[in-house]
Parts: structure tokens; sequence; C-alpha cells
């Protein structure tokens, strides 16, 4: 613990400063290879949750369908048992021994048949019910057989523009995770809280043409005399950004080289 609190105080402003300008060009190196992608992602993940929802309909009427022809299917029971209930009345009629047994018989095939009728008419209910929800799965299916094929072309297209920037994505990655590695976490929290917050994510710029590079706020002299003394870590007052100064940019060119 001793260790890596000696080599925290081993590194100066303008290291961190240094690490924190390389820790942001290696970001948007690495945005801008996102921005290639467009809207993209966006777009297959809206069709994979169109799709996803889609289907779910299908499904749902789908056993909706399935529960209104298994209660045909009942009502279609109830009216056979009914039919013979009116035969074995009828037959009964025949061998009764008053009217009062005739009545009594004439009322249940009356009940009988209001039963038929009843069913009869829930049959056909639930046939319109079948009808109109086919039409639908039906629609549903065009649907989502259009969106699928909106799918797959959108992620042929994503699959190849990733496969052209993936390596580079990759190694920039790399690179950056390297650089946070030697950033103390407080200062590293705070540089990802304002590129959050920022515009392009942009949290780390330079002085340009005595401005700030991200909202382009004149900086006074004197405040950029101590930008350019890297004696402690500034900020622009009227964005928040890390401001770093101009010689830091040279040197990058020069270290590039």
């Amino acid at each position: 613990m001793a260790a890596e609190t000696k080599k925290e105080k081993e590194i100066t402003v303008e290291e961190k400063l240094r690490a924190l300008f390389q820790l942001q060009n290696l970001n948007s190196e690495v945005d801008k290879i996102r921005t290639l992608r467009g809207e993209l992602p966006l777009e297959v993940q809206d069709l994979e949750d169109e799709i996803a929802g889609l289907q779910t309909r299908v499904d749902k009427y789908k056993e909706e369908v399935k529960s209104l022809e298994h209660q045909i299917s009942t009502k279609e029971n109830e009216i056979a048992q009914a039919e013979s209930a009116i035969t074995k009345y009828k037959d009964q009629q025949n061998n009764v021994r008053n009217n009062r047994e005739f009545d009594s018989l004439s009322k249940e095939i009356e009940y009988q048949t209001l039963e038929i009728e009843l069913c009869d008419k829930r049959i056909r209910e639930f046939k319109a019910q079948i009808k109109d929800k086919s039409t639908i799965i039906d629609e549903s299916k065009k649907v989502l057989e259009e969106r699928n094929k909106d799918l797959e072309a959108k992620k042929s297209e994503l699959d190849e523009i990733v496969a052209d920037t993936k390596k580079e994505e990759e190694n920039l990655i790399n690179k950056a995770s390297d650089i946070e590695s030697k950033i103390e976490e407080r200062l590293l929290t705070a540089y990802k809280k304002i590129r959050k917050n920022a515009r392009n994510g942009l949290a780390v710029v330079s002085v340009e043409r005595d401005a700030c590079g991200g909202c382009f706020n004149k900086i006074p002299p004197q405040r950029q005399l101590d930008i350019k003394s890297r004696k402690k870590i500034i900020v622009c007052e009227y964005c928040g950004r890390i401001l770093v100064d101009d010689d830091i940019l040279e040197e990058k060119a020069v270290a590039e080289k």
C-alpha cells in the first residue's frame, strides 16, 4: 500500500495531464469508429424489439384461437348431448301414462332445443372471433416477415462495418485501458463524468486562439499561463472541461513521428 502511495506521488501533474490528453484522443478515435456505424446498432435493437413484440402478439392470438376452437368443440358436444336427450324424451313421450308426464317431457325437449340454439349462437360467435383473430395473425405474420428481412439486411450492414473496424477499435480500447491503469481513480472518475456530460465526448481540450477548445469561451491570459505551467489541473469555468496547452499537442505530434 505504501509503495502504491509513493508511486502516485511520483506522478507529476504534467504526466497526469499528458495521460488524460492521450486517453481523450484514444477515446475520441473509438467514438469516430462508432459514429461510422451511425444509428445501425439502435435500428437493429429496435427491429429486434419490434419482432419480439410481433411474435408475442402472434403467439397470443394463436393461443386464443386454440382456446376458441376448444370451446366450439365443447359446444358441439353439448349439442350432440342435447340432441340425444331430445330423441330419448321423444321416445318416452310415446309411452307416457298421462298428460302431466307428456307435458313434463315436452318442457325438457323445449329446454334442450333452446340449449342447442344457444350453443349454435355461441359457435357462430366463436367462429367470427376466430376469423378476426386469424386475419390479425396473417397480417402480423406478413409484417413479421418484412421486419425479419429488414433485420437481416441491417445486421449484415452492421456486421460488415464492425468487421472492418473491430481490430482497430479493440487496439484503441486496449491502449486506453493501459493509460487508465496509470491514472488515479478519483481523477479518472472525474474525467469519465465530464466526458459523459460533454458534447462530442470531449472531456480534455486544448486552448485554441485564447479560447476553450470545447465551449470556445475566452480564457484570461493569466489562466493560460497557469495552464502552460502544468502545475495543476485546470478546468474551464464555463463548461467544466479539463484544459491543456497547445504544446502538448505539438509534443504528441513529435512523439508520433
